[in-house]
Parts: C-alpha cells; structure tokens; sequence
C-alpha cells in the first residue's frame, strides 16, 4: 500500500513540474524560470518518516531519510546523510551532526541482536564521520573521519579521536578516550 501511495504522490509532482515548464515556455520571452533543486532534506522510505523537532535545524543539503527522531536544538550540517531504512536512528537534544557525516543502521548482527543507531543528547560528531548501527551515549564525542561500526557502544563522556576506526562491538568506557585503529 505504502509504495502504491509514493508512486502516485511521484507521478502527481512529476506532473506539476512538466506543467510549470509549459507554462514557462508559453510565456516565450517574458517568463521568469526559478531553479528548484530536487532534493528533499526530509523523504519517507514507504511507511517510515523522519520525525524532526521544529527547534532542530536541518541543513538544505543534508538528507534525513525514514524512520529518524531528531530531538530539540540538535542540528544536521550539510551533506549529512541519516538513513532508517531497515532500522531506527534516534538523536536526542542539543546534538551535532556535522557536515559530510554518515548515520545509518543495521537489521541485526549475525548473531540477531537488533542494531539501530542512537545518538544521545549533547553529543557532537565531527565532520565525515561514520556511524552504523552503534550506539553514543550523553555528552559523547565522535572525531572528524571517525568509522563506529556495528555493535560500538560510546559510553557518557568517552571521546572517540579523529580518524579512528572502531571494530565491531567494541565498548568505550565513560571518560576514555578511543584513539588509536583498531583492526577489524
């Protein structure tokens, strides 16, 4: 059902959009063309929508897709992309996400534990980070270019450095720091 309505609702601005380029060309020289981007900051994947709070800021070019909980004050940079598609994505208040940064989830480990990613409040993620199906607590920092893979769980206060890779299901303490690469 839920693909049913998208494709209709896909056809219905197609439609409006072949309309306005007609329109604009009957005008002849005497129209006035405005450039809209295509992109949607905010997209539903089928039943699944982004919930943001309205004091979140979300960035133009950024891309929150399906099933993702934005809390208050948090913001969402440009060139960020968080997809719930297959699972949930939730940030709580007062988070950054900053630009070029990747949050997404996984269905479930081999082992079925379920992996949504959760991002706590307070949290800054620097630039071109990467989290997938992890979890980071209160007050945490994630480094510009740091990779948190499946199973990751950033306790209050730990820092995760610039760079690092962090294997799967490895656990930062409360206030440590994870600086180093892991191997996988």
């Amino acid at each position: 059902m839920g693909k049913a309505i998208y494709t209709v609702g896909f056809w219905i601005r197609e439609t409006g959009q072949a309309l306005d380029r007609l329109g604009c060309r009957l005008q002849g020289n005497y129209y006035f063309q405005e450039q809209l981007s295509r992109h949607r900051t905010l997209m539903n994947v089928f039943d699944k929508a982004p919930v943001v709070d309205r004091d979140a800021f979300v960035a133009p070019s950024a891309s929150v897709i399906g099933d993702v909980q934005v809390g208050r004050g948090s913001s969402i940079w440009y060139g960020c992309v968080l997809r719930g598609d297959v699972n949930s994505i939730s940030i709580g208040s007062g988070t950054n996400i900053q630009d070029n940064s990747l949050v997404h989830v996984a269905k479930s480990n081999l082992s079925g534990k379920v992996l949504p990613t959760i991002i706590g409040s307070n949290v800054t993620v620097g630039h071109s980070a990467v989290l997938h199906g992890c979890t980071v607590e209160d007050e945490a920092f994630v480094g510009m270019g740091a990779t948190l893979l499946d199973g990751v769980y950033v306790e209050k206060h730990a820092m995760v450095a610039a760079g690092a890779l962090v294997r799967q299901n490895t656990r930062i303490p409360c206030g440590e720091v994870c600086g180093h690469f892991t191997e996988i």
